[in-house]
């Protein structure tokens, strides 16, 4: 009997024991799902941070691509409006020599042929440019304009005459659509 209630006593020192740590136990247990709660509240804050900072990246990023397309789009449209550019002010100086040959005054019949011919030329090329949009700056009688007109030379105003206005072309000014190729040398009365 003493043997009975000897393991009677063990079995509640034990129990007792197993009770205080159950305690400690379940306390460490919730400490630990609240360090856990705490760890990924703020894992879940840092995520959501990242991801409206990669959402704000990606904005920019693509504004950042539209913005190059439409900038490549505007280049674009502007090399095709201006396409033949280079080659239309080498060809100027050509048509400079036509016009000149056109102006000499010939007598006979070879001269008259050939001055036909350098016509026939001159028409073409005329044509040619026109078709592509590239045409010649009016100048002559017209107001002086210091964007289509180059002034090489001042005259006093005579009778019938107004101010700023160019009285003579020395040399044809060409334009592309709207961009002026080479302004027309002229001489203006002043």
């Amino acid at each position: 009997m003493a043997k009975d209630k000897q393991e009677d006593q063990q079995k509640q020192t034990a129990s007792e024991n197993e009770k205080v740590p159950e305690k400690d136990i379940k306390k460490e247990t919730s400490d630990k799902k609240d360090d856990q709660i705490s760890k990924l509240k703020e894992e879940v804050t840092d995520l959501k941070k990242q991801l409206a900072d990669k959402d704000d990246k990606y904005l920019r990023a693509e504004a950042e691509i539209q913005n190059m397309t439409n900038r490549f789009n505007k280049e674009r449209a502007q090399i095709l409006k201006y396409d033949g550019q280079d080659l239309a002010k080498s060809i100027l100086p050509v048509l400079d020599n036509l016009k000149r040959a056109l102006a000499i005054e010939v007598v006979d019949d070879n001269g008259k042929q050939l001055k036909k011919g350098i016509q026939m030329v001159h028409d073409h090329l005329v044509k040619a440019l026109n078709d592509h949009g590239i045409t010649e700056i009016k100048a002559d009688g017209e107001t002086f304009d210091p964007t289509l007109h180059q002034a090489v030379q001042t005259i006093p105003v005579e009778e019938g005459q107004k101010p700023e206005t160019v009285v003579n072309v020395l040399q044809a000014g060409y334009q592309l659509k709207d961009r002026v190729l080479r302004p027309a040398m002229v001489v203006v009365a002043q």
